[in-house]
């Protein structure tokens, strides 16, 4: 059964609360599940169902401005080591070891974390994202943001939306489609929108598009990492990935039929993280 929480965390512009989403016996072994850029600590509903079932306690937060998370007063915050900031907060809240599965974002914060001295992270799964992003994807991804929030008359229309913007996903079900529409949707005046503050886009469009160099940080991860590469993504370069799993303690798994990211919906991507886990 799902449950939920929240943390006070302190960022430059005072005191916000993250929510999260909980599975699982609160005696588990934690797992932390982070989410991407647009979306929220629901997309892992499934991925935790069966963790929980297998003894783990799950938390899937929502990334400041997500959510059920407070939106920050200045868009300027909304960056990778802001989701950091927050983030360590959750995890001095456990203080103990857990494992990490992060998705995008998720994992790019997840490598900030995994990189500093005395973080707690045991074992790391690296969904579509790594050591290296090439500026073209990172210039679709600034397009990609630059086009206006949209008001939706239903959930039907969102998923429509969502069916489209998110088709690299992979091939998912109705029901798994429908689902990740309805933890999508906000009410507003005359429908319904995205759940996220659409000012997160603003540092993203501030700014011409780069390529995105972070094999410093992975230089200095240590512990057993699961690369996923969606076989068609363009923010993990099939070299990109290759160069990772060149490294003794790292694993990679391609996933056909997907770009970035794959949704971890399946019964075959959850028993992959779920082996690599509990190893």
């Amino acid at each position: 059964m799902m449950r939920d929480g929240a943390v006070r965390w302190l960022s430059p512009a005072g005191f916000f609360t993250m929510h999260w989403w909980e599975w699982g016996p609160e005696d588990g072994a934690p797992v932390i599940c982070v989410h991407g850029l647009t979306r929220s600590g629901r997309d892992f509903d499934a991925l935790a169902e069966v963790l929980a079932a297998a003894g783990r306690r799950v938390i899937c937060p929502d990334l400041p401005g997500r959510g059920a998370s407070d939106w920050l007063p200045d868009p300027a915050l909304y960056q990778p080591m802001t989701y950091v900031g927050a983030l360590s907060h959750l995890l001095a809240r456990f203080d103990q070891p857990v494992d990490w599965v992060g998705t995008s974002l998720g994992g790019i914060c997840g490598m900030a974390i995994a990189a500093t001295r005395g973080n707690p992270i045991r074992r790391m799964v690296l969904n579509d994202v790594g050591a290296f992003i090439p500026q073209d994807a990172m210039a679709r991804i600034r397009d990609y943001m630059a086009l206006p929030p949209e008001v939706f008359p239903d959930v039907a229309a969102l998923e429509s939306h969502l069916r489209r913007v998110h088709a690299p996903f992979g091939p998912l079900t109705d029901a798994q489609w429908r689902h990740l529409a309805e933890t999508s949707a906000r009410k507003v005046e005359g429908g319904i929108m995205l759940h996220y503050d659409p000012a997160i886009a603003d540092p993203i469009r501030a700014q011409e598009a780069q390529a995105v160099d972070m094999r410093g940080l992975w230089a200095l991860i240590t512990m057993p990492v699961l690369v996923i590469r969606g076989a068609d993504s363009d923010i993990l370069p099939a070299e990109t990935a290759q160069d990772m799993a060149a490294t003794p303690h790292v694993e990679c798994t391609e996933i056909p039929g997907t770009g970035h990211a794959p949704a971890l919906m399946d019964a075959t991507q959850i028993g992959l993280v779920a082996r690599f886990l509990a190893g």
